[in-house]
């Protein structure tokens, strides 16, 4: 599935990029489409920190996002590593004491918060010193109108000012000769939109799994049937683990480590975000549907013939067709997932091992090729006969979710 996001520079003085604010898009048109805005920040965090990592787009530098009031009471922002990002409170948030309180809890989290679309309430004075950036639109209130504004804020030490929407050189000079600091506009570029494509996910599990959170206490093992029944959710789990918000202190070697890991709140939290952010109408795609096949007639194979790896060998053949799902290179997007060291042997190297000769002998039993079929699985020490069997239970156990 095709996805699409957009990303605008935000200058400093000296004209140089110091950050991008990401934009949701819901098509190649550049524009923001009419979509709840809490649903477009769910779907913008999982196309990108989920998918190929903020860094990837910002080229290292700060993401600023946009935040409504329902995903800042819902603690949406605590999913986002507090080094990458500026957490940006939109102007129809209300100052109430509960987004005051979030607000604060993010603040000693780490996070940055900008004001977006700035107008002055004395309700907002006491989230000054919350904030780290303050953004003008002064294609809304000129320049004029804000100074003295500006002027007052600029007294402040620990906030900075911006000037969105300059459209000219002079708009700039003049936004230049009041002090703003941070600069953004269509006079220095338009939005930029990237193409990119994000593993389909099954709606049935999702829904499964939102039934799941609304449990009083999570059942992790039910939990876990439904991750490893869905690449695009496994994927997005190891991509948030290895995200920089928890630090990796341990192994994660299965899907029910790294759930068991996050923790409940953490689960919870990630489980709403990607049903939120990715849940769609259409079925999932036949690569997808190959790929938990291949996961579990991994894992059969492994249970048989050398059961200590039989976890290692589910996530083998799990996430060995993101390169042709995602459309890049095995190697980077496996590196950025910290799997097991055998997994990653297995899925980017030619090196012999036991996972290799399974994966092997699983890929030549889909192609038909029966002579190197039959050579892997006697490496891998596995009765040839019996993998007819293993490939019978493999789509039976992929089919009974696919059709929930």
């Amino acid at each position: 599935m095709k996805v699409y996001t957009a990303r605008q520079a935000i200058l400093n003085r000296k004209e140089n990029v110091v950050a991008y604010e990401l934009l949701y898009r819901g098509g190649p048109e550049n524009f923001f489409p009419q979509i709840d805005p809490h649903s477009a920040t769910s779907k913008l965090i999982v196309r990108t920190h989920l998918n190929q990592g903020l860094s990837l787009i910002t080229d290292n530098k700060p993401a600023l996002i946009n935040f409504p009031e329902e995903s800042i009471l819902n603690g949406l922002p605590l999913i986002l590593p507090p080094k990458q990002v500026m957490i940006e409170i939109l102007e129809t948030v209300t100052p109430s004491d509960e987004v005051y309180q979030a607000c604060r809890t993010l603040y000693h989290q780490g996070y940055h918060l900008a004001l977006d679309d700035f107008l002055y309430k004395p309700e907002w004075s006491r989230f000054f010193k919350l904030v780290k950036l303050i953004k003008f639109d002064i294609q809304a209130n000129s320049l004029s109108v804000v100074a003295p504004l500006v002027k007052k804020l600029k007294t402040r030490k620990n906030l900075k000012v911006l000037a969105e929407k300059i459209e000219t050189k002079e708009e700039f000079l003049l936004a230049k000769k009041l002090g703003f600091h941070f600069f953004q506009g269509y006079y220095f570029c338009r939005p930029e939109i990237s193409e990119r494509k994000e593993i389909d996910s099954n709606p049935p599990i999702l829904l499964s799994l939102m039934q799941e959170c609304l449990k009083t206490q999570l059942n992790i093992s039910s939990i876990t049937s439904y991750f490893e029944r869905d690449v695009a959710l496994s994927f997005k789990l190891f991509k948030f683990i290895n995200s920089g918000i928890l630090p990796i202190t341990q192994e994660i070697t299965s899907i029910k480590k790294a759930l068991i890991y996050l923790g409940e709140t953490q689960t919870k939290k990630l489980i709403l975000l990607l049903t939120a952010g990715i849940l769609a109408e259409n079925k999932p795609k036949e690569l997808t549907r190959l790929a938990i096949v291949r996961a579990r007639f991994c894992e059969l194979i492994a249970e048989k013939a050398t059961p200590e790896l039989k976890e290692a060998g589910f996530m083998v053949g799990l996430f060995s067709l993101l390169d042709a799902m995602l459309d890049s290179p095995l190697e980077q997007i496996i590196n950025n997932l910290s799997l097991p060291v055998e997994v990653v042997t297995a899925l980017t190297s030619e090196k012999p091992s036991q996972l290799k000769y399974i994966l092997s002998t699983v890929t030549y039993y889909e192609q038909g090729s029966w002579y190197n079929t039959k050579r892997n699985a006697e490496m891998a020490n596995i009765d040839y006969e019996k993998l007819t069997d293993y490939y019978q239970n493999a789509l039976v156990w992929a089919n009974k979710y696919n059709d929930s």
